[in-house]
């Protein structure tokens, strides 16, 4: 059984769509934050729909940034990943990601994947307090409100792939036109073509130089689209136009 906070978001979701379902969320669950994440893109890479508060877009960031993480391990895995305390962590599971999300003020988190068999769509991220460990019904909403979320991308693609509209507004998938990370998604084409790797190395090779330089995965990226940075060889490593380090 679902709690009456969580029935009411599951209502709202089916007559107005995600529209303040995240701050709903978040007073259903009890929760610090919550977040969803759809996999978007030729790549497939993580896209955010919604965070709330600001602390839950910058941990998805972190995520991101890092390519690992408890959404990446739901995704990859296809069950849920329950850490409400990431100090009982082992240090060598994300070893990245802990000590960035303490220095954050992220103590605990579980993601719950969207996706139903082998079929990943996304992942819904929940913030929690150690001292305020969920109990067995934020569990159940949680997993209640990844299955509805899952129903409704799911609704949502195979209408599109139809031509038809949805009597409700649903979830708006993510297309090409309006990707937030729309420049990851074209520098790892540019760093494949100047490495002469695939896409998912070329990722790779963002991602370690975002974690090297400390810097936000989009604003590399947004640096080799913009031409600014190149990745010129595996050996040497991404320069810029003048000749210097990237």
């Amino acid at each position: 059984m679902i709690s009456e906070g969580m029935a009411e978001v599951l209502r709202s979701l089916r007559l107005s769509g995600v529209n303040g379902a995240a701050q709903a969320s978040v007073l259903a669950l009890g929760a610090e934050g919550v977040a969803l994440t759809l996999l978007a893109g030729v790549n497939r890479l993580a896209e955010p729909l919604w965070c709330h508060p600001e602390l839950s877009a910058q941990f998805e960031e972190l995520q991101f940034t890092l390519g690992e993480g408890p959404g990446h391990e739901a995704l990859r895995t296809g069950s849920p990943v329950l850490e409400p305390d990431l100090t009982r962590v082992r240090p060598d599971r994300w070893p990245a990601l802990l000590p960035a999300a303490r220095d954050m003020g992220v103590r605990g988190v579980c993601c719950f994947p969207l996706g139903i068999g082998a079929i990943r769509v996304g992942v819904l991220t929940v913030l929690c307090d150690p001292d305020r460990p969920p109990a067995d019904q934020q569990y159940r909403d949680a997993a209640a409100l990844a299955s509805a979320l899952t129903a409704a991308c799911l609704d949502e693609e195979q209408a599109r792939e139809r031509g038809e509209k949805l009597p409700w507004s649903g979830i708006d998938v993510p297309q090409a036109s309006s990707l937030h990370r729309a420049a990851v998604h074209q520098a790892t084409g540019m760093v494949s073509v100047q490495l002469d790797v695939s896409m998912e190395i070329a990722l790779l090779r963002l991602r370690a130089h975002a974690y090297a330089s400390e810097r936000a995965l989009g604003d590399v990226a947004q640096d080799v689209v913009a031409r600014r940075l190149r990745f010129d060889d595996d050996k040497s490593g991404p320069t810029s136009p003048d000749g210097g380090k990237g």
